[in-house]
């Protein structure tokens, strides 16, 4: 359960800071009456991400009526899941420095088309984490069928986040949010190449590769799964006593090279276009809000969130 409430912590972190991005640049630009329109494209953004995650589910369970396709779906779904989780955690990294300024140019550009493009602009910048979270979690959860746990704990997760950014928003919190990232994204990086080694497992199953009976260690009587840390672990990272050799090979060569380019250190330079996408480019004059270097926060009076203060205080190993 931990996994799934990482990701609903991570994933709706991600989308509070975004929408925080949103509201502070409209309520410093004295423009509160485009405020509904914006709620309304989250609104419509969470809507559709819980249908997507319906249907996923509605798919597997009830649409597919032999064993081996249902075995082939959730394979599928759990690569699908490590292709978005991979892209999320680098893409995250790499638009840090500027994703706050990008956010605010397109709002302004909206506010001047309309109601519809602001709602517009707010829909497609939640539905994203919504969508990513919903296969990511169906994903995660697999083979947990009729347990309630993982979807309390992804619910758990979301309800930490929207705290933590209200808290950010009202300053009255500070967090590391460039470590917060680079943590969880590490420990995402475990959950995804598990996900990984579980869709292995399916496509194995499934007969679309071999080697389901050879496995590449028994150590069950080390690590027994009827044990509580056995279970933390095969929940956590699907780390299990006796995997196949294909599993094997999917989840370390997965981890260790990921892993390896996500934590390498890297070199700052200065977010291209720095200069024109400040708050002054966009029309609006802002008073930098002191801060430590170690630390955040999302404010009205700062409306650099989150997202670009993470940026601002980017370790050399993001």
């Amino acid at each position: 359960m931990f996994a799934t409430y990482l990701i609903g912590l991570r994933e709706g972190l991600e989308a509070t800071l975004v929408v925080s991005i949103l509201v502070a640049f409209l309520v410093k630009s004295q423009r509160r009456d485009r405020l509904p329109q914006v709620w309304a494209g989250v609104g419509l953004a969470v809507a559709l991400s819980v249908l997507f995650g319906w249907l996923i589910e509605y798919t597997s369970t009830s649409l597919l009526a032999r064993s081996e396709d249902r075995e082939l779906f959730e394979a599928i779904t759990s690569v699908a899941a490590v292709v978005f989780v991979t892209w999320m955690i680098f893409w995250m990294r790499k638009a840090a420095r500027t994703i706050a300024g990008e956010l605010r140019g397109k709002l302004t550009e909206a506010l001047a088309v309309g109601s519809l493009a602001v709602a517009g602009m707010a829909f497609l910048a939640v539905i994203r984490e919504g969508l990513e979270t919903a296969l990511i979690f169906y994903s995660a959860a697999q083979g947990a069928a009729g347990d309630s746990g993982p979807l309390l704990a992804l619910i758990g997760g979301i309800v930490t986040a929207v705290v933590l950014g209200v808290l950010l928003y009202a300053s009255a919190l500070k967090i590391n949010l460039s470590k917060f990232f680079t943590w969880t994204g590490a420990l995402l990086i475990l959950v995804a190449a598990g996900i990984l080694k579980y869709g292995v497992h399916d496509f194995q199953e499934a007969g679309v590769l071999p080697g389901l009976g050879d496995l590449a260690f028994d150590i069950t009587t080390v690590l027994d799964p009827s044990t509580w840390y056995a279970a933390l672990l095969a929940g956590m990272f699907n780390v299990t006593p006796a995997p196949t050799v294909l599993e094997t090979i999917a989840w370390i060569g997965y981890a260790v090279p990921v892993l390896a380019l996500f934590l390498r250190p890297t070199r700052r330079t200065p977010a291209a276009g720095a200069a024109t996408t400040g708050p002054a480019a966009a029309g609006v004059a802002a008073t930098p809000e002191r801060t430590s270097p170690s630390t955040t926060t999302v404010t009205e009076r700062g409306a650099d969130t989150g997202a670009e203060a993470e940026a601002a205080s980017a370790p050399q190993r993001a």
